[in-house]
């Protein structure tokens, strides 16, 4: 099976005071269906108040992150068998947190 990478940005998400936790609600029963399907992999959200750091090849740390990265937001990782079974579990999640989002497929990886 393929793991998918289900994501949005922070930005994406825009609710009023009354209407985030009917999102987080929905979103978390989404997150149980998946877990109950043995679907769910990992999810979460990106600590925003932290900033990234950038650690090179030889171990030194700045506060230099690559130019243009950016990640933020939410994201859950699912594994499924088909790209379609993952564009009905991102539709699901979109739903329910009452934004687009974004699919990618992970490549595949024997060691993992």
């Amino acid at each position: 099976m393929t793991k998918y990478l289900i994501s949005f940005p922070s930005e994406a998400m825009v609710l009023s005071d009354e209407e985030f936790p009917i999102a987080a609600a929905a979103a978390h029963a989404v997150i149980a269906e998946a877990k109950a399907a043995g679907v769910y992999v990992f999810g979460g959200g990106i600590e925003e108040a932290i900033d990234p750091v950038l650690v090179s090849a030889t171990g030194e740390v700045s506060s230099q992150i690559y130019p243009g990265s950016r990640l933020n937001g939410g994201f859950t990782v699912l594994e499924l068998p088909t790209r379609k079974d993952a564009v009905e579990w991102a539709r699901k999640i979109a739903t329910a947190c009452r934004c687009a989002q974004e699919l990618r497929e992970f490549m595949y990886d024997p060691a993992s």
